[in-house]
């Protein structure tokens, strides 16, 4: 708990010695900035599986990534056109606070105390998880009461690190924390022995089993998600034009799915003759010049880097090595709570 205290404190003294958000967040400044730059600046976490992280030549990929670049295409024409600047649970409010990035993508849960107290804006949640555990496969823990006393690692900043405290409470089970702000030495902590349970967001536990341990089935994942942790990206607060540019990317990469308008078909969209589609790809309407946008803002997502079926079979799909199953992240018309306001 002393942990999470010291990183609230640190949050708030960050977040008080800014001159305030409207210097940096003037309506229609970010927009301007991105334009001029010729790149869009987007946080990012520096090594989650399936979510953002450089690959064996730098390059950086995965989930969130995809969505930085769905804020290129659409704003700059360019998917290509982002910086990805690594940042760590601690590191990431003050970055957005200070303008150091236009948007953060980077595995944050959208709640009330970040919305209200850190100056931020929520764009409509791109991923829902939840609180996980995993353990190892010989341990004998089936359960999180079987996790009483146990060493658990965790990282420090995180909704995570609260939630477990809440967890154990409510249960009368007590823990001791590891917590460790580098991501790789966290997971080495765990892997190695030094902890009973590694617990971050269960999604992000599956990339650890298949890629971090030595034998992935020597370790499972306790059944059950502890928490609602909708992943959500941010931007700051006091600039309406920016924040509605990200939550209408999010949205167009939903509604291009339930449309069935894809990477692979969205050229042959182009000649359709539904209302609805002709204003997603462009062919009708004004919706880019209401976002201060080219009017082709939504089909170069589309065609650049895909639906949200597009990016989320990408990194998570059957034919990867996570593999996790859409659950919640399904479309709201198939079992799932995805739901894309109208473009109308």
């Amino acid at each position: 708990m002393r942990n999470l205290k010291a990183c609230l404190l640190a949050a708030t003294v960050a977040l008080a010695t800014l001159p305030s958000f409207s210097a940096f967040a003037a309506n229609g400044d970010t927009l301007k900035q991105v334009k001029e730059r010729g790149l869009v600046l987007c946080g990012v976490h520096p090594a989650r599986h399936g979510f953002a992280a450089p690959d064996s030549k730098g390059v950086w990929e995965g989930f969130e990534v995809d969505y930085c670049k769905a804020v290129a295409a659409a704003v700059l024409g360019d998917a290509n056109k982002v910086r990805y600047v690594p940042l760590s649970s601690q590191q990431r409010f003050p970055a957005i606070q200070s303008g150091e990035v236009d948007v953060l993508a980077r595995n944050v849960t959208a709640n009330l105390s970040r919305d209200t107290a850190l100056g931020l804006n929520f764009a409509p949640p791109i991923f829902y998880t939840g609180t996980g555990f995993l353990v190892r496969a010989d341990s004998g823990v089936k359960e999180v009461k079987d996790l009483d006393g146990a060493v658990i690692c965790m990282a420090p900043g995180s909704t995570t690190e609260r939630n477990i405290a809440q967890i154990f409470a409510a249960r009368g089970l007590k823990y001791t924390p590891v917590v460790i702000e580098n991501n790789k030495q966290l997971v080495d902590a765990y892997v190695t022995g030094r902890c009973d349970a590694l617990t971050k967001d269960k999604a992000a536990l599956p990339g650890v089993r298949a890629v971090d341990t030595p034998k992935p089935a020597d370790h499972v994942l306790l059944e059950g998600i502890y928490s609602k942790e909708p992943l959500a990206m941010a931007v700051r607060q006091g600039d309406d034009q920016w924040y509605d540019i990200v939550k209408w990317v999010v949205y167009a990469t939903f509604n291009a799915e339930e449309m069935k308008v894809s990477q692979a078909n969205v050229d042959a969209m182009l000649k359709s003759d539904d209302p609805d589609i002709q204003t997603l790809v462009g062919t009708i309407g004004d919706n880019g010049a209401k976002l201060g946008l080219d009017q082709k803002w939504s089909y170069n997502i589309v065609r650049q880097v895909g639906n949200y079926a597009d990016i989320y079979d990408r990194h998570f799909g059957p034919s990867t090595s996570i593999a996790l199953d859409r659950d919640l992240n399904r479309q709201w018309n198939d079992g799932g709570i995805l739901y894309g306001q109208p473009m109308n």
